[in-house]
């Protein structure tokens, strides 16, 4: 290490005490995987790669295929908190030969991103990742005296979740973020952090240390943090809200601000939000990307009089019952996907069906402010989401928009995978058949 440059991560490991060094990529289901490098080897790994198994992760290689390899992003280095002896670092991956693995999630957003550049257009994006902390076992929620029919900002409940909710704030303060709330959400033992949106990849990176940080926290304090659409029938699912906002090139002006335009959004915004409406039913393939989701988009009503989820393609203002909802002028926000969504891969398919919308200046219909829980629209008036995963995948296969847009590669890739998923999922015998089909 001592012949190491004074920007090396070898030499940001001695300035900051940091032992070991994760280099972590998610795969095509949003799983993280990761090597733990020790600070005396970072700098040749970051030079030369992480040596990875492809078939050993979620990623369409067979065991006869060369090691990919996995080359942190050193601009992205975030410090654990909890363990501030680690620190950890998102990675693209690439063959052996050099050539970048076309299918892996992080260089797909990658891909779409310079597709934005291209067209003078920069992308921001913000999340709020909805998350259940549960008993050790996850079979209940952790907090037993969490039980109102309308817990949501409960202050009581929040408050006895307090020691986990710091610290993961705190984390989020130093490493720069600027989370700005925390609060009880609708379901029991649910829970939204929020923090400041930023460049599409950067706003995903976080979100996949997000991911990883929260469950990692909620460990230390004995207790199990999961992201999953629907983990209770009777209880609102895990969101994953995105705010979506296109400027110019230098991040300078907001190119879907417009104070003359409709609820404060420009010609060009509309034009993006034409497109995402145009996919829609494609995009729940990346958006809702598990059997479970279907579960969440599709809910009947929970304890709490409203499952907060869409079920038909639609956009309305400030109306938290449509699928696009207009909060307030220079951006709207996506309420289709789900804690499941991967980081990378869901705003690569938002940002291509929105430059689709923008290239062929794509209208999005009529504004709907009616309730949709209590007063739905006639049938055939929007179009309804795909009810389970198998529909969305054909409809994702089928899109003119997003195979294109997001490579051939990947399209080959996860629509296997998936496809695989679904088989698996339908080979199961449940409980529910038996107990209903057993004396047929």
């Amino acid at each position: 290490m001592s012949n190491s440059s004074p920007n090396s991560l070898s030499a940001i490991a001695r300035a900051r005490n940091i032992r070991y060094f994760m280099i972590s990529f998610t795969d095509l289901f949003g799983v993280q995987r990761a090597k733990l490098v020790p600070a005396e080897s970072i700098d040749a790994i970051a030079a030369n790669g992480a040596g990875f198994a492809g078939f050993a992760a979620w990623l369409d290689q067979s065991p006869a295929d060369p090691d990919i390899l996995a080359f942190p992003d050193a601009e992205r280095l975030f410090q654990l908190s909890w363990r501030p002896d680690v620190a950890w670092l998102p990675a693209d991956l690439h063959h052996v030969d050099g050539q970048p693995l076309e299918q892996a999630p992080r260089l797909v957003l990658k891909r779409v991103i310079q597709q934005a550049a291209e067209m003078g257009l920069r992308v921001k994006t913000g999340v709020e990742c909805e998350y259940f902390l549960l008993s050790p076992s996850g079979e209940e929620i952790s907090d037993a005296g969490d039980r109102q029919s309308k817990p949501c900002y409960d202050q009581q409940a929040l408050m006895r979740r307090y020691d986990v909710i710091r610290e993961i704030c705190d984390s989020m303060i130093a490493l720069g973020w600027g989370p700005y709330q925390n609060d009880h959400e609708d379901a029991n033992g649910q829970f939204e952090m929020n923090w400041t949106y930023d460049d599409a990849l950067v706003t995903a990176d976080r979100q996949a240390f997000f991911k990883y940080m929260v469950k990692s926290i909620a460990e230390k304090h004995g207790l199990r943090a999961t992201f999953m659409p629907k983990p209770f029938a009777h209880l609102t699912g895990n969101g994953c809200h995105v705010h979506f906002s296109v400027w110019d090139s230098a991040g300078d002006t907001n190119l879907f601000a417009d104070p003359e335009g409709e609820l404060g959004l420009s010609p060009l915004a509309y034009q993006f939000l034409g497109g995402v409406l145009h996919s829609a039913e494609a995009l729940c393939a990346i958006a809702n990307p598990t059997v479970n989701s279907y579960k969440r988009i599709n809910a009947p009503v929970t304890n709490s009089g409203a499952t907060w989820s869409p079920n038909t393609v639609s956009y309305s203002g400030n109306n938290r019952t449509h699928m696009v909802r207009i909060p307030e002028p220079g951006r709207f926000e996506l309420r289709l996907a789900d804690g499941a969504a991967n980081p990378y891969l869901l705003p690569a398919a938002l940002i291509a069906a929105g430059l689709d919308g923008i290239a062929h200046k794509r209208d999005p219909g009529p504004r709907y402010d009616n309730n949709s829980y209590t007063d739905p629209l006639p049938p055939g008036t929007v179009p309804q989401l795909p009810l389970y995963l198998l529909d969305a995948l054909r409809r994702f296969e089928a899109s003119p928009v997003l195979p294109q847009a997001l490579g051939e590669s990947f399209t080959q890739a996860y629509l296997k995978l998936q496809r695989q998923a679904w088989n698996e999922y339908s080979a199961h015998i449940s409980t529910w058949e038996r107990e209903t089909t057993l004396d047929c």
